[in-house]
């Protein structure tokens, strides 16, 4: 029975004038169980033939059928499919994959075959101590000798079953004691059952086959036969049938990953170098989100202490008036309209005065605060000492005093007890009661001297006003603070009769600045993602270094059944893995540095969040995949023979 036939087959090389005519018209028949050598001088076109024969390469014209596929017309996949299921090569320099041990060379044209990690393990054992190399399991190729290194590769070329083995000048590179043991284990193959087909120029080497084909200038000479070819039913092919496609493909992720790990660490500082670009993009796009994000939660901390959910009404037409101080319009009744309003929660009258604070025999100057009972609240203010002054007081006018720790500091600086003790503010004394917590100012500390009495006793004894300076209103949780500010400013336009005041809504303020800040960061990270782009292009280029430098490794794996798929993901988990590697690096990196910069900020810290680590990662990935895949699919658009054949 023929396991190879060929038809009339032809092989040109180049176009026009420097066209090369190297196979002529090949008829050839292979019984299955033959051992056959093909000789010729250089040039014959007997390593053309056996590529041929080996769906290395495919014929200009004419069929060929192996195991009674017709090759013609198939793809580079269907290809691989036939050279991984039913033949076996066995190569003059080994070209055994460096980064990987005896054992895992082995096995690994099962990985493109789908055998299970069990499986193919277990018979790649089996097959190196069959072969006397039991020891060997876990060395790397350049810790074995090149007869070691031509028995392994022998074992690849059966892993699969090898039901075809193709030999090429096999002993090309081994000293004579090593070819020899090398045919003896040739010829106990084809005993097993094996059909062989080796090339070579060395008579005493074709010697030991069965049959003899010689070429000239592409042209078969002679066909000699000395036995007839082995009868042996035949060899069973190691490969499932029926394979899970999950596990399948699974398997050959998680192959070709542990593979892209190999390659990186063979590496080491290549791939170092590599990360080096994502390393400090995705530093600097952390930091910088970090240095926002902390800086923006410090504005809103800020903010929050003027206040959560308020609105501040003050005279004249907004912000800057310098008319402002000599609009008088503003009342303790319309304090009063407002806190009556279901949309506000309270609503607190506020009169402000500036003058000399008295102590003992220190004068200072200070800022006197006329407010409500509910101020305190409403401004998130809370009492260190004492007791804050409350409804009763402000109804009875009482003369009391909350002060600051700023004030507590400058007139009690031996730590004497403030509560009880009297102070005179513009000639009219007033009993502390109560003092504050520190409060942190907007723009950092502040040495102000502030008090805050009640606004009854401020008015009627040391201001003489009727009209207020501000009115801050607290608006209810469950409204709209931007609704509540409209209602508010309709219902006093309409009681003053024209609105001759404005408004501040801190949620407002809040929102601006948190717009603002945003849109800061992203800018900020935008061109922090410059550096990014330009690690993704060293990715790209080292990428096409290694396509470079393996080229040879990527013809070797489709020549034992590797698909174009699976060299893509190799090289693309490999540009995925270098990515992440250094964006995770990155962040610790990013870490340090908010560490570093935290231990001496007091203004305000590096916050960072999940979400941008994740978004980092997140990066980096994309960035393996868009800069790796272009090389990945060179790699993967390789012409076999071109690749085995690259220096």
């Amino acid at each position: 029975m023929n396991i190879i036939e060929l038809h009339k087959v032809n092989k040109f090389f180049g176009e026009g004038e420097s066209r090369i005519h190297v196979l002529r018209d090949i008829d050839l028949e292979i019984k299955r169980g033959d051992f056959v050598a093909i000789i010729g001088q250089s040039g014959s076109g007997k390593t053309t033939l056996m590529n041929t024969i080996g769906c290395l390469d495919v014929p200009s014209s004419g069929t060929y059928k192996v195991d009674g596929i017709e090759t013609s017309g198939l793809s580079a996949n269907a290809l691989a499919w036939v050279r991984g299921r039913k033949l076996g090569f066995i190569f003059q320099r080994y070209n055994l994959l460096p980064s990987l041990t005896a054992l895992d060379n082995v096995a690994l044209p099962a990985v493109y075959a789908g055998l299970s990690h069990l499986t193919r393990m277990e018979r790649a054992r089996e097959l190196l101590t069959r072969l006397g190399l039991d020891d060997k399991f876990k060395n790397f190729p350049y810790q074995l000798s090149g007869g070691q290194q031509q028995r392994v590769s022998i074992a690849r070329a059966l892993m699969n079953g090898g039901d075809i083995i193709l030999a090429d000048e096999l002993t090309g590179a081994l000293d004579s004691k090593s070819g020899e043991m090398v045919m003896g284990i040739l010829e106990t193959l084809h005993r097993d059952g094996h059909t062989i087909i080796l090339v070579t120029h060395d008579h005493s080497i074709a010697a030991h086959a069965h049959r003899i084909i010689e070429l000239k200038d592409g042209l078969v000479i002679s066909d000699r036969r000395r036995d007839q070819a082995f009868s042996a039913a035949d060899y069973e092919s190691q490969v499932e049938n029926g394979v899970n496609p999950f596990a399948f493909y699974r398997d050959q992720f998680l192959e070709a990953f542990k593979m892209s790990i190999q390659a990186i660490m063979a590496h080491k500082l290549r791939s170092l170098l590599t990360m080096l670009g994502i390393i400090i993009g995705i530093a600097s796009v952390v930091s910088v989100v970090a240095l926002g994000r902390g800086s923006q939660e410090r504005i809103m901390a800020n903010i929050s202490s003027m206040g959560t959910n308020t609105i501040g009404i003050y005279p004249g037409t907004g912000f800057g008036d310098r008319r402002s101080a000599r609009v008088r319009t503003l009342t303790v009744s319309d304090s009063d309209i407002l806190a009556q309003q279901s949309y506000l929660d309270s609503s607190t009258p506020s009169v402000s005065t500036n003058g000399n604070l008295a102590f003992g025999n220190q004068t200072l100057t200070a800022s006197l605060n006329g407010v409500g009972e509910q101020f305190f609240d409403v401004r998130g203010l809370r009492i260190a000492e004492g007791r804050l002054f409350n409804e009763a007081d402000v109804n009875d006018v009482a003369s009391v005093v909350v002060i600051d720790p700023n004030t507590r500091n400058k007139l009690f600086p031996y730590g004497q007890d403030p509560l009880g003790q009297v102070i005179i503010f513009r000639r009219q004394p007033l009993t502390i009661i109560g003092v504050t917590q520190p409060q942190t100012a907007m723009f950092g500390p502040s040495d102000q001297l502030s008090l805050w009495a009640p606004y009854t006793a401020v008015m009627s004894k040391i201001s003489g006003d009727r009209h207020i300076s501000s009115i801050i209103v607290k608006v209810n949780d469950q409204i709209s603070s931007q609704v509540a500010e409209k209602n508010l400013t309709n219902l006093l336009t309409v009681k003053h009769g024209r609105k001759d005041f404005y408004t501040q809504n801190t949620d407002t303020i809040k929102q601006t600045i948190a717009s603002t800040s945003q849109t800061m960061t992203i800018l900020i990270s935008s061109i922090a993602l410059i550096s990014l782009v330009v690690g993704g292009i060293g990715v790209m280029n080292i990428m096409l270094v290694s396509v470079t430098e393996r080229t040879r490794e990527i013809g070797v794996r489709m020549a034992i059944g590797a698909r174009r798929f699976n060299i893509l993901e190799q090289f693309l988990i490999e540009a995925v893995l270098l990515c992440v590697f250094g964006g995770l690096t990155g962040i610790v990196f990013a870490g340090a540095i908010g560490l570093g910069f935290n231990s001496f900020s007091s203004d305000f810290t590096m916050s960072f969040s999940t979400a941008s680590v994740f978004l980092a990662l997140g990066c980096s990935s994309l960035i393996g995949i868009g800069f790796g895949y272009m090389p990945a699919r060179n790699a993967s658009m390789l012409n076999p023979i071109d690749a085995l054949a690259y220096e």
